[in-house]
C-alpha cells in the first residue's frame, strides 16, 4: 500500500482537504468554507480521520496557506498567522489541532510555494530548479524555486507588493501601497477601474491591454531579479487565455533586448506559460510538502 498523506490547500474563502499518494493520486477531497480557525481547522481534522478509517493510516501532512504565515522554524509562533486582514485568523495557530490530533510530520508553506510545487513535480515546471508561479486574482501573490529550493528568507516572498508604475487615471485598491502589482493589477483593481467584474469584460476591452501591461511591467523586475527559467501564471483573471500573447509581447518590449536569452527571444511561448494542472496544483504540492516533511 503507498503511503497516504494529508494535503490542505488553504484560502480566504473555502479550504481543500485530501488525501492522495506521493504519485499525486487524489483518493478522497472536501471542499471547507473559512469561516473561524476554530471551525476549519476541526472540520479539516474530522474529514482526515474519516478517511483514515477508509483508506488507513496517514504517513504526514502538508499545508498550503494563505497568509501571512510564520515559516521560521526556530520562531515562538512557527505555523502561526500574522498579520492578516482576514477577520479571526490573525495569530491563529495551524499546527496544533493536527499535532495533537494525528502526531505526523507536517509540512508547512504559503499557498502560492505549494502550488509551484505542484507544477514542479506533475505540471509546467517539471526538470526546472528556478522557476516562477504566480497566481493573479482576487489577489497577487508569487512564489516558486531557487536553485531547487522553495523561496525563504526573512519571511516568505510577498510578490504581489512590488511598486510598479502607476498610470495616473488609476487608484491601487490595496490597503498598504498606492503603487503595488496587486492593488494595480489583481481582480479587484480591475473592477474598480472600470467599474464591473472582469469576467464580464469581452476580448477587446481596454482593460485587458492595460492588465497585460501591469504583469509585463512586474516580470520584467522578476526576471531582472531573479532570472527564472520560466514563468508560469495561473489564477481567475490568467483564464482569460487571450492575455497571454499580450504579456508575452509586452515583457519583450519591456526588456527592450536586455536579457539575450533563446529563452525569452526566440521561445517566449514556452517562458511565460499557463499553469498545466487545472486547479489542482495546491493540493497536490501539499501532498509534496507532506512527503518532504516525512523525508526530512
Amino acid at each position: 500500500m503507498p503511503q497516504l498523506f494529508a494535503g490542505i490547500e488553504g484560502g480566504g474563502t473555502k479550504f481543500i482537504a485530501a488525501v492522495g499518494t506521493a504519485n499525486g493520486d487524489v483518493l478522497a477531497e472536501t471542499r471547507i468554507p473559512t469561516t473561524t480557525p476554530a471551525e476549519t481547522l476541526s472540520a479539516c481534522v474530522e474529514f482526515f480521520k474519516t478517511q483514515e478509517t477508509e483508506f488507513g493510516k496517514l504517513s504526514a501532512i502538508g499545508i498550503a496557506t494563505f497568509g501571512p504565515v510564520d515559516l521560521r522554524k526556530d520562531s515562538a509562533t512557527y505555523g502561526h498567522m500574522m498579520a492578516t486582514p482576514k477577520p479571526y485568523w490573525a495569530n491563529a495557530d495551524l499546527l496544533t489541532p493536527f499535532r495533537d490530533e494525528f502526531g505526523l510530520p507536517i509540512g508547512l508553506d504559503t499557498d502560492v510555494n505549494g502550488a509551484a510545487l505542484g507544477e514542479w513535480r506533475w505540471g509546467a515546471a517539471q526538470g526546472l530548479d528556478t522557476f516562477l508561479y504566480f497566481t493573479i486574482g482576487t489577489g497577487i501573490g508569487g512564489g516558486g524555486l531557487f536553485q531547487g529550493q522553495l523561496m525563504h528568507g526573512l519571511l516568505h516572498p510577498e510578490m504581489g507588493h512590488i511598486s510598479l508604475p502607476k498610470k495616473p487615471e488609476h487608484t491601487s485598491v490595496c490597503p498598504f501601497h498606492e503603487d503595488c502589482f496587486e492593488g494595480l493589477a489583481a481582480g479587484p483593481a480591475l473592477e474598480h477601474h472600470w467599474g464591473e467584474k472582469a469576467e464580464n469584460f469581452g476580448v477587446g476591452h481596454p482593460a485587458w491591454e492595460m492588465e497585460a501591461g501591469y504583469i509585463a511591467s512586474a516580470l520584467r523586475s522578476f526576471i531582472c531579479t531573479l532570472s527564472p527559467q520560466r514563468i508560469i501564471l495561473g489564477g481567475g483573471v490568467m483564464s482569460q487565455s487571450h492575455l497571454f500573447p499580450m504579456i508575452r509581447e509586452k515583457t519583450l518590449a519591456e526588456l527592450n533586448g536586455y536579457i539575450q536569452a533563446a529563452e525569452i527571444l526566440e521561445r517566449i511561448d514556452e517562458y511565460i506559460v499557463p499553469v498545466a494542472l487545472e486547479g489542482k496544483a495546491g493540493i497536490l504540492g501539499a501532498f509534496v510538502l507532506a512527503e518532504q516533511a516525512l523525508n526530512a
